[in-house]
This record gives structure tokens, C-alpha cells and sequence, in this order.
């Protein structure tokens, strides 16, 4: 029997059952079950189906033991900023929220209202989005939501499917610090804001450091899964930016390197010991995220491959052509130069993301997209252009200036967008491993080294 570590990876449109083992000194993944994450529309606001995705977690589970995997821990990593919560009998209320639903719209005005904005950064260190948890919980106490009356505990999407594997409440670290929420010099909840703003403080865990252990599997889950011995939840850094930034080879040759995990958002940044807290950095756009070890991802969250998802998704309603080795080329040989801002709102949640991006390149007077090939070379070099803003601010605030690129995830396989960032930053780019996520968080479990 082959002993490995799971990796739960669940994504913004797929999740994946990952296990790890060792082989000749090497780590080596074998992906057991990959499943569909979707949102579900209903009365008035979008849901994320947990009762599926926990259940396609098991599946993924009994299916290691199944292919006769001894299972040491498992991690799980998941999106940031939603959360579900539960009642003092230790139940679900209600599906948690797509953080793309829109009752958090104005929010941020609201809030700022109240407190001021240079203030809650250099104590919050977040980039402040109308998305994150402190404008949702804001939300929900501005239309006098019974939910926050009943609820017991929040815990966030990476907890809340620990908790109900294992019945231990208690928030990550990496994935609190996407909250807005947390006081990120002091590593703990910042309770001045939360009781200012009239949140219930009850509701927020302790924390908990990334390579802790959780807890066990449930008596019952490990009946269900066909296992007859204990095995252990660990708290991996359970947001996946956190876990795909730990999964990149470090070269030590000196030279600054940034990270872009790259997929449905795509997160820049490098990593730093401490936050930086500075008033340049708010402007800029920049957040303070947990990492592994206690230390900060100094970031910016950015529209990613979204707006091309959700354009591949309008073709296949509409039967055209989804084929990457089709459309690539196509965008290769389009002639068009028209670039949209991509973290404009227009592109959030549109009923129709062509439509969306034909409006604003009308509205700013550039040449319409036609073609299929002409809207992928849109987006993709409205991302390089919108990559290279992003290096040039972190070059602000850095002592040395980025050389090198790294660019991981699912997105690093678009050599085309790789090659049009490498253009507009100037930088050496590299790229890989797809799955540094669940490399990330097999790591924190076993700490074991990667060889370089």
C-alpha cells in the first residue's frame, strides 16, 4: 500500500483530488478525481452548491482508498473571501454566497463612510474590493439578515469543509487574512473594527497557522470511507494563491521574483517577511495576504482568465469553437490592438461577457472585436498590458526592482499570453508548475523539499 497525502484544491469553476507521494527522492502527483464547481442563480442571489462539492470531496477521498493509497493527511485550499456559517447545533445555514453576487454592491462606500480609509489599511493591509468579507458580513447586517441572529460561527469555504470532516471550528490564516477583517501586523482578528462596525465578534475562530493539524476524520466519515485507521486534516495555506505561491521553485541567484498564479483571477506579487502598510501601497492596489511561515504575499488581485471563461462558455451555448489549439493561433494572426481594463465592473458578472467587452472598446473608441480570434487577443493583451501596471507598481515599492516573472497555475500553459507579458513587462518570464496549488499544499503537510 502506497502512503501519500491528499490535496483538496477546489477552484472557482473545478476542483480536484490530488495525492502526493514520494518516488526516487521526487514529489509525484496523481490526480484521482477532478470535478465541476458551479454557481447556482436562485431567488435573487448566486450560491456556491456546497452540499456537491462537499460530497464530490469524498468521492474524490474513497477514490485514493480505493486505488490503494494509505492516507497520511489531507489539506484543503480553496478560493478567498466566502464563507458559510453554522448554528450553535453545528449546522449549515444555508449555502454560502458567490462572492460575484451583488448585494455587496456600494458596500465599500458605506463602510468608508464610517471609518477612515488610510487608517483601516494600515491596519487591515487589504485591497479593498467590494467582494471581501467584511463588505459581505456588511451586507447582510445592512438588510438586518436573520442568518447573522442564529449563526454560531463563521468559517470560510477551506474551514467549513474541515469542520464538517472533521467537527473542529477554526479559521487558516491565509484564508482569513482575505477577509478585510483581520489586523495583519498581529496575525489576529482586528475586533476594534469588528465591533465598530456592529459584526458579531462571536463568530470568528481562533486561528490557526498553516502545518497545524485540524483534527481527524470523523468516525462516521471514515466509515463512509471505507477506512479502518485515523487520519488527520492539516491546515495547509488553505486560500490557493497562498498554496500556489509556496509551490514555486525559489532559484537562488539573487534576483527579485515575482509570482503571478494565473488562472480565473491572477494574483501578482512577491513574497515578504513582514506587511508593507504604506499609503503608496493602498493606491497602488495592493494587498497583505497570510502565507506559510508567517509570511505576507504582497499582491494585487486582478481579473484573470475570467473574462475568457466566461467567453468560452457564451461559444459553447452557442455551438462555436472552444478548442484552445484553434483559437490561439487564430488570436495570433488577429489584426486588432484594442485593450479593456479588465478589473473594470463591467466585466464582474455580465449577462454577456462579449457584449461587455464590444461596449467598452465602443465607448473608449477602439476597433470592435469581430471575430473569435480578434476577442481572445483582446483579453489576452489587455491582461499582459494589465500585468505590466502591476509590475510597475510593485517596482514603486520594492528596495530593487522585479527581474523575473514566474507565472504559475492553469494560465501558465498559455504560451501565446506568456510571451505578450514577457513583452509588456520586459521581464525574463517563467513558467510553471500548473498544479503549484496542490504542490503547495502537499509541501505544508509534509514539508518535504523540492529539488531544484
Amino acid at each position: 500500500m502506497k502512503e501519500a497525502t491528499l490535496a483538496i484544491d477546489f477552484g472557482g469553476g473545478s476542483g480536484r483530488v490530488i495525492a502526493g507521494y514520494t518516488s526516487d527522492g521526487e514529489l509525484c502527483l496523481d490526480t484521482i478525481y477532478r470535478f465541476q464547481n458551479r454557481q447556482v442563480r436562485m431567488g435573487g442571489h448566486l450560491y456556491w452548491d456546497f452540499l456537491s462539492l462537499f460530497e464530490d470531496m469524498k468521492s474524490g477521498i474513497r477514490m485514493a482508498v480505493e486505488k490503494g493509497y494509505k492516507i497520511n493527511s489531507i489539506g484543503i485550499d480553496t478560493w478567498g473571501v466566502d464563507f458559510g456559517l453554522i448554528d450553535k447545533n453545528g449546522n449549515l445555514i444555508g449555502n454560502p454566497v458567490c462572492y460575484r453576487d451583488s448585494r455587496t454592491d456600494g458596500m465599500p462606500e458605506k463602510v468608508f463612510s464610517l471609518i477612515d480609509r488610510s487608517e483601516h489599511y494600515s491596519v487591515s493591509g487589504t485591497q479593498v474590493m467590494s467582494i471581501n468579507t467584511l463588505f459581505q458580513l456588511y451586507a447582510m447586517k445592512e438588510e438586518n439578515n436573520p442568518l447573522l441572529v442564529v449563526a454560531d460561527k463563521l468559517l470560510f469555504m477551506p474551514d467549513l469543509f474541515s469542520y464538517f470532516l472533521t467537527g473542529v471550528a477554526n479559521n487558516e490564516y491565509s484564508i482569513a487574512s482575505t477577509s478585510e477583517l483581520m489586523d495583519i501586523k498581529a496575525r489576529a482578528w482586528n475586533y476594534g473594527l469588528i465591533r465598530e462596525l456592529g459584526l458579531p465578534e462571536h463568530l470568528f475562530c481562533d486561528i490557526v497557522m498553516p502545518g497545524q493539524e485540524r483534527g481527524v476524520l470523523k468516525p462516521e466519515i471514515r466509515e463512509e470511507l471505507g477506512l479502518d485507521y485515523d487520519v488527520k486534516v492539516v491546515a495547509v495555506a488553505s486560500h490557493d494563491t497562498a498554496s500556489a505561491v509556496y509551490g514555486v521553485p525559489v532559484k537562488e541567484d539573487g534576483k527579485v521574483t515575482a509570482f503571478l498564479s494565473s488562472g480565473t483571477w491572477s494574483l501578482l506579487g512577491v513574497v515578504t517577511d513582514e506587511p508593507i502598510l504604506s499609503e503608496e501601497a493602498r493606491i497602488n492596489g495592493f494587498t497583505n495576504e497570510g502565507g506559510v511561515d508567517g509570511k505576507i504575499c504582497f499582491l494585487q488581485n486582478i481579473t484573470g482568465l475570467w473574462i475568457l471563461q466566461k467567453l468560452m462558455s457564451e461559444w459553447a451555448e452557442e455551438g462555436r469553437c472552444t478548442e484552445y489549439d484553434v483559437l490561439i493561433p487564430a488570436a495570433e494572426e488577429a489584426d486588432i490592438s484594442s485593450v479593456v481594463d479588465v478589473d473594470n465592473s463591467s466585466f464582474t458578472s455580465p449577462l454577456n461577457m462579449a457584449e461587455a467587452i464590444s461596449a467598452y472598446c465602443k465607448e473608449s473608441g477602439q476597433q470592435v472585436p469581430q471575430t473569435q480570434g480578434e476577442f481572445v487577443k483582446c483579453v489576452l493583451m489587455s491582461l499582459a498590458e494589465r500585468y505590466r501596471k502591476g509590475i510597475e507598481g510593485l517596482d514603486k515599492l520594492l528596495p530593487r526592482p522585479v527581474e523575473r516573472l514566474h507565472i504559475i497555475g492553469g494560465g501558465s500553459q498559455n504560451k501565446y499570453l506568456n510571451r505578450l507579458t514577457a513583452l509588456a513587462t520586459g521581464l525574463e518570464v517563467e513558467a510553471g508548475p500548473v498544479e503549484a496549488t496542490a504542490i503547495g499544499n502537499i509541501l505544508v503537510q509534509t514539508r518535504y523539499k523540492l529539488k531544484l
